[in-house]
């Protein structure tokens, strides 16, 4: 069959390019390992860099391992017939054909995510540790994964018996009517995301320092944002990384600090990263990109809907039983490895968006405060100095270091 062979070029060249990229990083990384770059030199000492370089390194290494991992199980869902033996298997449990592949799909998702465990234990519990970040106890970890289980029986079964409802039911235009209810549902969960979802995982509180809190809603204030408040998320539960973000739609929106930043940063350099996520706001890159999507996803259930016609679509992969559930299973696995082609173009607009974020940032507080916030978490977090350029373009959604430092540098008063 040619489309087989068709996935097989695509798949080898996609495995290929990672590979490659991968090996091009970590020899970058390691040599430039011996000194800290002369942008950085009076920042971080030379101790941070080398825990960078090999923190890097490590995640590098474990990345190979779970890139060949995850080819071999791409395969054998497909051509090792692993899609068929879980189809079959349903089969003869359940005879009504919307739940039969409410079935499928949802323990689909169920074992694929058991199957990448071993790499999340081993990333948590021996590189995160070894580095001093990781900070989750093996009883959190497993009420993690239990209420992540749960979640998508809760919210993934009622979602895909309406998909595939609307698949039997409403003719070639199928694809037309998923894609409102898909993106219906996204905005829907963007929206409860701050006050349903998250406080599953974590803990949060409003924030108590009343000195902070004012210069947050006086920035706030300039850059005419509202919020439903400003909350502190205790994220040191889980790992030492520190971060900040805003979330929701609308009314529901609502600023949030890993108290780990907090403890890290320095006020005014804490309002110089709030400036460059509000940033974000004003340069409405949420929306923009919540209209990317729809409209990638609307091309891609327009795609689907095509190829479901073709008799070669299932069985150029190995499906014995054509069906919509399957359909949209081995259309996700298509995604996974076309998608690596298109990561530059997707990483160059997010980059773009950080630099737009930044520029703001440096209009609404001193651009030298954000710079010494961002070094602090780059040393904290651990993060490179020293990315190739290349890995970087194809994987990094924000700027690398030395390019991001250098930029804002220039803003500085003469």
């Amino acid at each position: 069959m040619w489309f087989s062979y068709v996935f097989i070029i695509a798949l080898i060249g996609a495995i290929s390019l990672q590979w490659w990229l991968n090996h091009r990083q970590l020899r970058h990384i390691l040599a430039h390992r011996a000194a800290v770059p002369e942008a950085f030199a009076d920042k971080i000492s030379l101790e941070a860099h080398h825990k960078a370089a090999d923190y890097t390194t490590d995640r590098l290494r474990v990345g190979r391992i779970e890139l060949l991992y995850g080819t071999a199980l791409l395969l054998a869902w497909t051509f090792g017939g692993g899609l068929n033996w879980l189809d079959g298997l349903w089969q003869s449990l359940l005879g009504q054909p919307i739940w039969l592949g409410v079935g499928v799909m949802i323990s689909f998702m169920i074992i694929s995510s058991l199957l990448d465990l071993p790499f999340s234990i081993y990333r948590t519990f021996v590189i995160e540790e070894r580095y001093g970040f990781n900070r989750t106890k093996p009883l959190l970890f497993v009420a993690d994964l239990a209420k992540g289980l749960l979640l998508t029986i809760a919210i993934g079964v009622p979602l895909v018996w309406v998909v595939l409802w609307l698949m039997a039911s409403t003719g070639h235009l199928w694809w037309l009517y998923v894609w409102l209810v898909w993106m219906s549902f996204s905005l829907l969960m963007i929206f409860i995301y701050p006050t349903w979802i998250a406080p599953i995982f974590n803990k949060f509180t409003e924030l108590d320092n009343v000195e902070l809190k004012q210069t947050i809603e006086k920035l706030m204030q300039r850059c005419g944002f509202t919020s439903s408040g400003i909350f502190v998320m205790d994220g040191s539960r889980r790992s030492s990384h520190g971060n900040a973000y805003f979330t929701g739609l609308g009314e529901n929106k609502r600023i949030v600090f890993f108290d780990t930043l907090l403890k890290s940063l320095t006020p005014p350099e804490i309002e110089a990263v709030l400036a460059h996520e509000l940033g974000h706001f004003k340069h409405k890159h949420i929306h923009k990109h919540i209209l990317a999507m729809s409209i990638m996803t609307l091309l891609a259930l327009a795609t689907l809907g095509w190829l479901m016609q073709q008799s070669w679509f299932f069985a150029g992969l190995g499906i014995a039983t054509p069906s919509a559930y399957m359909a949209l299973i081995v259309f996700s696995l298509l995604l996974s490895v076309f998608g690596v082609y298109f990561q530059p173009v997707f990483s160059f607009f997010s980059r773009k968006h950080e630099f737009e974020a930044d520029d703001f940032a440096a209009q609404q507080s001193d651009p030298a405060r954000l710079i010494l916030a961002l070094v602090k978490l780059y040393e904290e977090n651990a993060n490179t100095l020293t990315p190739d350029p290349l890995y970087s373009a194809f994987h990094d959604s924000h700027p690398p270091a030395p390019v991001r430092i250098a930029h804002l540098s220039a803003k500085l008063p003469s």
